[in-house]
């Protein structure tokens, strides 16, 4: 089990009620059903990270547009820095990804998982 903030718990909680609909659709017609175990807005460190498999240490986020400026870049990049720290792998998938690659972002996926179990 990674170490988490307690703090973030019911932060998640409220995060898991109130997904983006990127988010909702791929957790709905992807990682919900995948074969190995994916958890949502997960506790991990002081953050809560969008999609997490443990058995693969594979950290999935989605970033919307306001991830793409400057100040926010440089906050995901010391998110992944600190994550990889703890032994995950982050991927970083951009929203209009969902809507317009689903199966390829699926596919892409399913590949990062099978090459963390390798």
């Amino acid at each position: 089990m990674k170490p988490y903030n307690k703090d973030n718990i019911k932060i998640a909680k409220i995060l898991r009620k109130n997904q983006t609909p990127w988010e909702r659709k791929l957790w709905f017609q992807y990682l919900r059903t995948y074969p190995i175990k994916f958890t949502r807005q997960k506790a991990i460190g002081n953050y809560i990270v969008d999609f997490y498999c443990a058995k693969a240490s594979l950290v999935v986020e989605l970033d919307g547009g306001q991830h793409f400026e400057k100040e926010n870049c440089n906050k995901d990049n010391e998110r992944t820095e600190n994550l990889q720290k703890l032994g995950l792998t982050v991927v970083r998938i951009p929203n209009n990804e969902i809507s317009n690659n689903f199966d390829g972002v699926c596919e892409f996926i399913n590949l990062k998982v099978n090459e963390k179990l390798k």
